[in-house]
């Protein structure tokens, strides 16, 4: 195992134990539900012991998702990536909930339980479908405004929503920074040591390569989470609790798409247009915002020196160190908990 996750913070010194790091909260009523929320459906089904999964119908989703702590407690909400799942925040929330937020974990369209409502909705994974997904998500709730959390494909979520609709967001806490992009950007070449991080998204848009996702999704899943955390020693039972939810019916559909929308391969639908138009122009982001870095990320990351300008408002960088890769969360628990809890108070 890696040496304990320690963190660097700008305008800070090095962290202090986490325990004495948590401030006492003030619930805010501006971060809780404004309204009484639609009663979810709570399924039989456990995510481990993580807690009861919970459906709610939020837009073109079924969305399956863990809620822990006080239903009246400012609103957190975690976003996770590829090839990941839910639980790698399964620390993080009971650690915020305890501090009385009221913290929700869905999976992404795609993953797990999360189902669409339509066989004839298109399987779309374009980025601002999936930040319209947690607007949804948010409404179906009665939730105003949130903290926004998330990292991979779930932190390029929370800088999309943090930068197109600003008032629903509190603070925001994302992985490797600032990831919005287009699909114009994305015709300029890499460096060729560049190029090759990305070798899967090239797989991907092939026929051949989603053929072979299909077929090998565990095992394609655990080589990206050993490339893109090389220094972390997950065992097997972590692994399979997550992959488990790359079993979804439209899981392959969804990741090849993303993928191949990002490089121009694949349309997105037109009622996303107007929204991936001012993607496209880069939007700075105005919300109180605390970026995180692991100091062993092997998975393909811009510099922090690169994206410092784009947020505009209230705002620190933390590289975590200990080796600690991609899955920040899940790697480095306490550091991803203690950050959320400092941008809702920056």
């Amino acid at each position: 195992m890696h040496a304990r996750p320690t963190c660097a913070v700008r305008r800070f010194k090095h962290a202090t134990l986490f325990a004495c790091a948590l401030l006492p909260l003030a619930l805010m009523s501006a971060g809780s539900s404004s309204a009484a929320p639609a009663q979810p459906q709570t399924a039989v089904v456990a995510a481990d012991d993580f807690g009861p999964l919970k459906h709610i119908k939020a837009g073109v989703l079924d969305v399956a998702y863990v809620e822990q702590g006080p239903a009246d407690g400012p609103v957190v909400i975690l976003l996770h990536g590829w090839p990941y799942d839910i639980h790698s925040f399964q620390e993080v929330a009971p650690t915020l909930a305890a501090q009385g937020y009221r913290v929700l974990v869905p999976y992404v369209r795609g993953y797990g339980a999360t189902r669409f409502l339509s066989a004839q909705t298109p399987r779309n994974a374009q980025p601002s479908a999936l930040a319209s997904d947690v607007i949804a998500f948010m409404d179906a709730l009665h939730v105003q405004r949130a903290v926004l959390a998330g990292f991979d494909w779930g932190a390029r979520t929370a800088d999309i929503v943090s930068a197109l609709w600003p008032e629903r967001v509190k603070a925001l806490v994302s992985v490797s920074g600032y990831l919005i992009s287009s699909q114009e950007a994305a015709k300029a070449p890499l460096p060729p040591s560049a190029e090759l991080q990305w070798w899967y998204q090239y797989y991907f848009a092939t026929e051949r390569g989603q053929a072979g996702y299909e077929r090998n999704r565990h095992a394609f899943a655990k080589l990206i989470w050993q490339t893109a955390s090389p220094q972390w020693a997950f065992d097997d039972a972590t692994f399979e609790r997550s992959a488990k939810a790359l079993d979804n019916p439209d899981q392959v559909a969804i990741t090849v798409h993303n993928y191949r929308w990002r490089l121009g391969l694949a349309q997105g639908e037109d009622r996303y247009a107007p929204l991936e138009a001012k993607l496209a122009t880069f939007p700075s982001i105005s919300v109180p915002t605390i970026t995180l870095e692991g100091d062993a990320n092997g998975a393909p990351h811009p510099p922090a020196e690169a994206y410092a300008q784009r947020f505009t408002g209230k705002y620190e960088y933390r590289l975590v160190s200990g080796g600690v890769g991609h899955n920040l969360p899940q790697e480095a628990p306490q550091a991803f908990a203690k950050a959320v809890v400092d941008a809702d108070h920056l």
